[in-house]
């Protein structure tokens, strides 16, 4: 019953039913008597506007629905007439609450845990396609690791691992604009705005290739400077990381375009053609790097050439592409950057890169700690060893983390399709998809966890220097333990890129660097190369700690802002 409740009723159409059916308000009275004895005390009036009534018919929320025939009440006592604008129904003085429905996207019920639904279902099918790329990148430098080490041993696994961090650092540093993007092209691709997706992409392109020039010279020119932030002064590695260091030197454009592109695709839903891309780079890459380590008798030098062909062709390919396909035009590309389109990306970006120099200054941190441990290279090579052992698992983690930088905003959109009239996504929705993401992620993470304890035994015969495989051992367990922690706190950190709370994510991992630092100060002269990986527990212990804030108490997600 309805007690002291004003519905805003439609004026126009009680004036055109002055003969209103009465009986028709007894049925509905009598089926919500009937579903209040069910536990279930609310209804709906669904029409035009909020609580409206609509020609007269007031409905049930669909589920509300009930199929048991109405009994017999008395008739109400409020009456009906033409210019009624509130309706008092009294039925076994047992008040129903008016639940008022503002859209479809705000009527969401999806489950928290992984059901079969099409959330996971599409989740999956965005999943996949991440987690094969993944997986081609991490066998090419696995490719390249495991052809150097029988013929230099350890110093040419060394160097090239120094080398390879000094030039991944140095790069993402400068490669905040995948993932701002990423989030920008979702949105405007699920506003249907195809200008919106061109100038972002092109936007992020022109700004890239600056970065990029800038980075190249760098490390082309103070090579030295930094080869001494991780490897000391006449350490036998250095020799090979020159040489490797010097030719990555030149692959800072090709592969800022390249993850550019990858990222405009992922924005528009299209996981599959990055994945053709990537998949026909690294197959080139597996071709090249025995021909020239072995054949040409390269070494290290062979294998920095390899990835460095194998990234140009893969940076032509996704330009060829998006012009294909129209993401992005000439006359875009070389014209001048406009400060209001630059605003959402440089907002982004600055923020992201804090994050990007806090995450490289943990990772230069463990690599000079771990090359410090001992002059062999021994702990150099355990360590690489490990961090293959985390891939093996990370990599599919990190699919799902990249899934929820374009789905999160994509469902954030409230889109309404045009033949059925049906409202999709809302920010309800967004939040029900990162329940499910961080079920999975949990899930996933504990799944894999225990799968890479199981394979540590046959991991360990990847090096066929025993000194390796026993360093490596209580490292590997360490990273296959800490996977239950990295489900979660990878999913949510692509989940705060995808809402946009870029600043949060970088204090976030801030505080998480200044953990590990202090943890590698402590822990590895106590413990050698496993107080490495007690500190990366740390690290990321503390990273989740920055997720829980954001998803429970300041996210844009959370539901009391929703609700507000």
């Amino acid at each position: 019953a309805f007690h002291n409740s004003n519905l805003s009723a439609n004026a126009d159409a009680l004036r055109t039913r002055k003969n209103f059916d009465v009986s028709a308000r007894r049925h509905m009275v009598a089926t919500s008597s009937s579903l209040s004895e069910d536990g279930d005390d609310k209804i709906s009036v669904r029409g035009g506007g909020d609580g409206e009534v609509v020609d007269g018919n007031a409905e049930l929320s669909d589920d509300q629905e009930h199929t048991s025939p109405p009994r017999p009440e008395p008739e109400p006592t409020a009456g009906v007439t033409q210019n009624t604008t509130a309706v008092d129904l009294e039925v076994q003085n047992q008040p129903l609450a008016v639940t008022p429905q503002k859209s479809t996207a705000s009527q969401v019920q999806i489950r928290s845990w992984p059901c079969g639904d099409d959330l996971d279902k599409k989740t999956h099918q965005n999943r996949s396609p991440m987690h094969r790329k993944l997986c081609h990148q991490s066998t090419r430098r696995r490719c390249g690791s495991i052809l150097d080490q029988p013929d230099e041993k350890y110093a040419a696994v060394a160097g090239q691992a120094a080398a390879n961090q000094i030039f991944t650092s140095s790069f993402w540093l400068t490669s905040f604009l995948p993932s701002v993007t990423a989030t920008i092209v979702a949105k405007e691709y699920a506003k249907g705005s195809e200008e919106g997706v061109q100038d972002s992409i092109c936007q992020a392109l022109a700004i890239g290739t600056l970065i990029a020039i800038v980075g190249s010279a760098l490390v082309l020119t103070q090579s030295e400077t930094l080869l001494g932030g991780v490897l000391k002064s006449g350490a036998p590695a250095r020799e090979f990381a020159r040489p490797y260091l010097l030719i990555r030197g030149f692959a800072f454009l090709p592969s800022l375009i390249s993850l550019i592109g990858f990222s405009a695709f992922r924005g528009t839903m299209d996981t599959v053609t990055p994945l053709k891309i990537s998949l026909f780079a690294n197959l080139l890459n597996a071709v090249l790097d025995p021909i020239l380590i072995f054949k040409a008798k390269m070494g290290v030098t062979g294998a920095a050439l390899a990835t460095l062909g194998a990234e140009l062709l893969s940076a032509v390919i996704f330009v060829r592409m998006m012009l294909k396909r129209n993401m992005i035009v000439k006359s875009k590309l070389f014209r001048r950057p406009q400060l209001q389109q630059l605003v959402p990306l440089l907002k982004g970006g600055a923020a992201l890169q804090l994050r990007n120099v806090a995450l490289n200054l943990a990772f230069l941190a463990v690599t000079r700690v771990t090359q410090s441990i001992d002059n062999t290279g021994v702990a150099a090579s355990a360590h690489a060893m490990a961090i293959q052992t985390f891939q093996i698992g990370g990599i599919v983690l990190l699919a799902l983390s990249t899934v929820a930088q374009f789905v999160v905003p994509s469902e954030m959109v409230e889109k309404v399709n045009e033949e059925t009239g049906e409202t999709t996504g809302g920010l309800l929705a967004a939040r029900a998809t990162v329940d499910r993401l961080m079920s999975w992620g949990l899930i996933l993470g504990c799944m894999l966890g225990f799968l890479q304890v199981a394979l540590i035994p046959l991991l360990a015969k990847a090096s066929p220097i025993e000194e390796v495989r026993h360093a490596a051992r209580i490292p590997s367990l360490l990273a296959s333990l800490y996977q239950c922690v990295n489900g979660l706190v990878f999913i949510g950190e692509g989940v705060m890129v995808g809402t946009g709370s870029f600043l949060q994510l970088s204090m976030s991992t801030i505080v998480a660097t200044l953990g590990i630092l202090l943890a590698l100060n402590k822990l590895p002269p106590i413990y050698g190369l496993t107080g490495v990986w007690m500190s990366f527990g740390v690290f990321n212990g503390l990273r989740l700690l920055g997720v829980l804030i954001h998803q429970r108490v300041s996210g844009p997600l959370i539901r009391r802002k929703i609700e507000a």
